[in-house]
């Protein structure tokens, strides 16, 4: 059984938001700048057994006003989308690219270290806005950040990014008109996945498999077979 889901969808209205610099302390206090397993690439502030939200539960993170805190950790599958864009620095290179659910901002900052000429990192928690800050600063890289739901627009973006987003039947069923549309238009439609419920059963090319490391208290295995798949 998976514990929690990823990138942080909390419902506006249901979470306090400290002001950036509450927020930046609470980030810094909490986690620890470290590289993620499998992109030692990349330096991110995440929590690890050492601190106390890794034990934290959504429930008592609720009753003092914060979402689950999704941008603390590298899940499998923007690990797995991450290191295959290092991988094949040209599917992003001078292209504009949007990380959507951003999280922690890793996709994000792989996609500007392997040379995107843009990058936009989406994300609705209003957590990640100063995490990605914190992160793109440690990695001397730099991004847009976009709070808002960007389910249905179209800003223009070459390629899209996408990890670990199918997790939740009501927001497939969102996204995946959109990423069509997106893909009928032209851009590169590139999801991370490690196996979550509602990922399409068609209309996707493998272009990947990863065996990336991950954490028990998250997920239901140590390693989780992660694929990078392009919406054909």
């Amino acid at each position: 059984m998976e514990r929690g889901l990823p990138h942080g969808r909390a419902q506006p209205g249901t979470v306090t938001k400290l002001a950036p610099k509450s927020a930046k302390k609470f980030i810094l206090d909490n986690t620890a700048l470290m590289a993620p397993a499998h992109v030692p690439e990349v330096l991110l502030h995440l929590a690890d057994e050492a601190h106390d939200l890794w034990l934290r539960t959504e429930e008592e993170l609720a009753e003092i006003g914060l979402p689950p805190p999704f941008w603390a950790f590298a899940w499998a599958g923007g690990q797995g989308l991450a290191r295959y864009v290092l991988d094949n620095p040209g599917t992003v290179r001078g292209r504009r690219v949007l990380d959507f659910a951003s999280g922690s901002g890793l996709v994000a900052i792989a996609a500007m270290k392997a040379g995107a000429a843009r990058v936009v990192a989406a994300d609705i928690d209003p957590f990640c806005e100063t995490a990605i800050a914190i992160n793109l600063e440690a990695n001397a890289v730099e991004a847009q950040f976009r709070g808002t739901d960007c389910v249905g627009s179209d800003d223009g973006w070459d390629v899209v990014l996408a990890g670990d987003v199918f997790y939740d039947k009501a927001f497939a069923d969102r996204l995946l008109p959109w990423f069509t549309s997106l893909r009928a238009r032209g851009a590169e439609i590139l999801v991370g996945d490690p196996g979550r419920a509602y990922l399409p059963r068609t209309g996707l090319q493998s272009l990947a498999v990863y065996q990336v490391p991950v954490t028990r208290v998250l997920e239901d295995a140590e390693v989780k077979r992660t694929t990078v798949w392009r919406l054909a």
